[in-house]
This record gives structure tokens, C-alpha cells and sequence, in this order.
């Protein structure tokens, strides 16, 4: 049934599944921020893509009635946004890890970013709780990681030198940028993260559990939409169709993980 894709997925519910407005389906976004949204990460389709895999409909659709210049890259803003993504999720990622006891302080030490950052905060301050020690050193990574990005994106520019919005769009390559050297370096954050906290046992356990409740809805939705809600059932075009697949996918897709949780409790016991 086309599968499921995230940035897809936005762009539906800011074109399509928010009901705001009585003369369209929709939320009353730019242009821009709706290119933002499906190209944030670079070109999605031609010569410059990253992405070898066909492009999600939605996205096709959306496209034949408002060109979002798909082999092109987003705004420098939509650029800015997404590495600010990547500098939030690691430094979180870092905090939750420690908290949870993933991994400790020591692990760190060997780390690119995160080793030096501990260890400067503890040469400045000496023992702290590990609340404090934790903030001190997190804040010493995302200072960097904010400076660099600052550094190289003005270098870019001042190289570049864009003319307008359309010229930021056609360079070739993006103007928002980390250095060589932090790219790097955040490799190595990342590489250390996937083996200790994002592949940990405990949470393969949860995401495995996650996984399998999301099956079952979309199967039991699937074969029976008579379960689902009267507004949702109404859309409905009958049992194991592609159209009522799309539709499920759409209701588990807006659901939190509590609610998720409840509703599998709430129909497998019914069922």
C-alpha cells in the first residue's frame, strides 16, 4: 500500500487532514514552508537525490498541483531547521541515554563532542550530580556544534554568493552545512549512540513491542473498519482495500503511543 514515509505524512496532514477551514482541506501554509517540509534534507528526486526509492504518492500528488521544485534544494531556513534537528536529537539523545542508565559518564570518554565536553566540565567545576554534570557538558556540545554551523554556513555564503532564494535553491549543494571536521565528528556521536543506547536490549524490547502493536492495528483496521470511529468509518471504502489502507495509516499515524497502547488493549480484547 505504498508503505509509510514521515516527511509524506506531514505533508498530507498540513495539506490535506487538518479541517480548519471551511473552503479547503488544510492548514493556510507557504509554499515555502510546504517545500521545506518534503525537501529539508536535500533534493528528493534528479541528479542531486540522496533517495533511491520511488517517491511516496502524496508527495507526487501534492507536486502535479503546486511544483515544490523537487530536484532543487529547500530554503536556506528549511536547511537551518534541519540541522538544528540533528544538533537537538543528539544532545537529548546524550541526556536521555545517561539518565536512563544506557550508558554512563565514563563510557563517554573516547566519544567524539561528548568525551571532551565531560571531561571540560569536570577539569572547571570537579564532582557534580550527574543532573548538573550532565547540563554543563551538553551545553558545551551544542555551543559547538551551533558555532561551527555558523562558521561554515557564512563561509558557503560569503563564497556563494546567493543572489536571491531561487539562487540559494540552485547551487547544488546546500548552503547550511556542518564543517568536514564536525561532520566527522558527529558520525562517531552517532556510531557510539546506535550501538549503546539506540540498539540497547531494553530499548530493542520496547521498539519491538511498538512495532508489533502497530501491525496489529493496521491489520485488524484493515480487515474490519467497521472498528474504527464514525467519522474515520464513514471515509471508509471497504475490508483490505488500498484506499482504506491509506485511511487506517492516517488514524494510527495521528494516535500518541498511550492511546495506541489502549486502543490494541481495548480491541484485542474485544476481538
Amino acid at each position: 500500500f505504498d508503505g509509510f514515509d514521515h516527511n509524506a505524512q506531514t505533508l498530507r496532514i498540513l495539506t490535506k487532514l487538518e479541517h480548519r477551514y471551511a473552503a479547503f482541506d488544510g492548514l493556510n501554509l507557504t509554499w515555502e514552508t510546504l517545500e521545506g517540509v518534503v525537501k529539508h534534507n536535500g533534493p528528493v528526486v534528479g541528479p542531486l537525490a540522496a533517495r533511491t526509492k520511488p517517491l511516496p504518492a502524496a508527495i507526487v500528488e501534492y507536486a502535479r498541483l503546486h511544483d515544490l521544485e523537487l530536484a532543487t534544494h529547500a530554503s536556506a531556513e528549511a536547511q537551518v531547521a534541519a540541522l538544528s534537528d540533528d544538533i537537538a536529537y543528539n544532545n537529548h539523545d546524550i541526556d536521555d541515554g545517561l539518565r536512563a542508565g544506557l550508558f554512563g559518564v565514563a563510557d563517554l570518554a573516547d566519544v567524539p563532542l561528548a568525551g571532551p565536553a565531560f571531561a571540560e566540565a569536570t577539569a572547571k567545576y570537579g564532582p557534580l550530580e550527574l543532573g548538573r554534570l550532565i547540563g554543563e557538558s551538553v551545553r558545551r556540545i551544542i555551543d559547538r556544534m551551533v558555532n561551527d554551523l555558523l562558521t561554515e554556513t557564512r563561509a558557503r555564503l560569503a563564497a556563494a554568493r546567493p543572489a536571491s532564494p531561487d539562487a540559494v535553491r540552485r547551487l547544488g549543494r546546500p548552503v547550511a552545512a556542518f564543517s568536514p571536521a564536525m561532520a566527522w565528528e558527529m558520525k562517531g556521536l552517532r556510531e557510539f549512540l546506535h550501538a549503546r543506547m539506540y540498539r540497547h536490549p531494553r530499548v530493542n524490547e520496547v521498539r519491538e513491542h511498538a512495532k508489533q502493536v502497530v501491525r496489529d492495528l493496521f491489520d485488524l483496521l484493515l480487515a474490519s473498519p467497521e472498528h474504527l470511529p464514525a467519522e474515520w468509518r464513514e471515509q471508509a471504502e471497504g475490508p483490505n482495500t488500498a484506499p482504506t489502507a491509506r485511511l487506517v495509516a492516517d488514524y494510527i499515524a495521528g494516535m500518541t503511543d498511550r492511546f495506541a497502547l489502549d486502543e490494541h488493549t481495548r480491541l484485542y480484547k474485544k476481538n
